[in-house]
């Protein structure tokens, strides 16, 4: 590890005062993300080995074995020093194919502080929701784009969501939050694909302008994205659709919010690449 990871008068601007404050904030650990104001301007620490393993990873595994589909094997799980370790090389992974990200600016054995890269892509279309949905859709797209350009690098980011992006420029995504690393659990087109289902998770729900803000974002995602990816995208839909009949018929007692994204975005993206005979058409829209 760079020794300068491990000296905060290292990072960069930091005065008495600062580094006060900064020990301060990593010794009192209240949270596991805390944003801490120093005088230049805003870090982040993130802490590790806090949380216990979900209860989901347990279940992902034993599913993934159970169906005999690698796209649900979660990423290998690691302590609090194998979880900075993983953090630290994605990060700089990304920098090096030119992807913007955070800095690390230091490094404990069982936090890391960060920079600060806001605003995210949560944030900003929160302010767009309501006044500018032509631009809250295009910001959307946006990120469809720069997952689809992340893949053609040969990576990968693992849990894509609006809260991971963050507005790096004027036509620029970047991508923070690293802590899942599929590609060790799953072939890399397997992960990828994973990661554009993901994304379309949340698009299909956000989208102010409908479907035609999916084909825009999938046409965006396909520009740059490796044909493999997309051939293993179609390969987890096959699987998926098994599930769509069970999901609506549960969503007639009770349509929650992950049912409910997890119909739109498989629906569509099932009609994109696993579009159905006139057969199968017809008798689809006698059991909707």
């Amino acid at each position: 590890m760079d020794g300068t990871l491990t000296d905060l008068n290292a990072i960069p601007d930091m005065t008495d005062g600062d580094v006060e404050r900064l020990l301060a904030a990593l010794t009192r650990e209240t949270r596991r993300v805390e944003r801490v104001e120093l005088s230049f301007g805003a870090v982040w620490i993130k802490r590790y080995g806090t949380e216990r393993p979900p209860i989901w990873t347990k279940a992902q595994t034993t599913l993934a074995r159970l169906f005999g589909q690698p796209f649900l094997r979660p990423s290998p799980s690691l302590d609090g020093k194998g979880m900075i370790a993983r953090e630290i090389r994605r990060i700089g992974a990304f920098a090096a194919q030119g992807v913007p990200v955070p800095k690390v600016l230091y490094s404990s054995g069982s936090a890391l502080v960060l920079s600060d890269v806001a605003p995210t892509v949560t944030a900003r279309l929160d302010v767009l929701h309501d006044t500018e949905p032509a631009a809250h859709d295009a910001l959307l797209v946006a990120c469809a784009a720069h997952l689809g350009a992340l893949h053609g690098k040969g990576l990968c980011h693992g849990r894509p969501h609006p809260r991971d992006f963050f507005v790096a420029g004027e036509r620029s995504i970047g991508f923070m939050d690293f802590e899942e690393e599929p590609e060790a659990a799953m072939p890399l087109a397997t992960a990828q694909a994973r990661d554009l289902w993901l994304l379309f998770l949340q698009l299909t729900d956000r989208a102010r302008l409908g479907e035609a803000t999916a084909q825009k974002a999938y046409a965006a995602w396909r520009t740059n994205a490796p044909p493999a990816a997309e051939a293993e995208l179609r390969e987890m839909l096959r699987f998926l659709g098994k599930f769509l009949s069970p999901t609506r018929l549960i969503g007639r007692v009770h349509m929650g919010s992950d049912l409910r994204r997890f119909l739109a975005a498989t629906r569509y993206l099932q009609g994109v690449l696993l579009p159905p005979r006139p057969a199968d058409a017809s008798k689809a829209g006698k059991d909707d």
